[in-house]
């Protein structure tokens, strides 16, 4: 069983900043794609970004510039560092990650979220 485990959201001033985290735990084969989702209260969930296990990344556009994906694939953990939040930003962010497990099957793993408000 694989779980993962988030931390680092929070309270930010508009254009203040946040670095999210995420660290898959548990039996582990291959972690081919991590990244980051949102959902904001009324609105459905949608992909902010995501990173290959090659380290390409892809954002949507409406972060483009001032959030940074990167991941550790010694710790199995991927990290989210939002610059210039925008009251926009507030949501709900889940950690999600593609790959396999220690077993050699599918993983398709989704966390339980990190609140971040952007509030002045």
């Amino acid at each position: 069983q694989v779980y993962l485990e988030e931390s680092g959201g929070g309270l930010a001033q508009p254009g203040g900043s946040l670095r999210l985290s995420c660290v898959a735990r548990g039996s582990i084969g291959s972690l081919d794609v991590m990244g980051w989702y949102r959902q904001a209260p009324g609105k459905e969930r949608e992909l902010v970004a995501q990173i290959t296990s090659g380290s390409t990344p892809v954002y949507a556009e409406s972060v483009k510039g001032r959030f940074t994906i990167s991941r550790d694939s010694a710790k199995d953990a991927v990290y989210l560092q939002m610059n210039s939040l925008k009251d926009e930003d507030t949501a709900r962010y889940v950690c999600h990650v593609e790959g396999t497990t220690g077993w050699d099957l599918g993983l398709d793993a989704w966390g339980a979220g990190t609140l971040v408000t952007v509030s002045s």
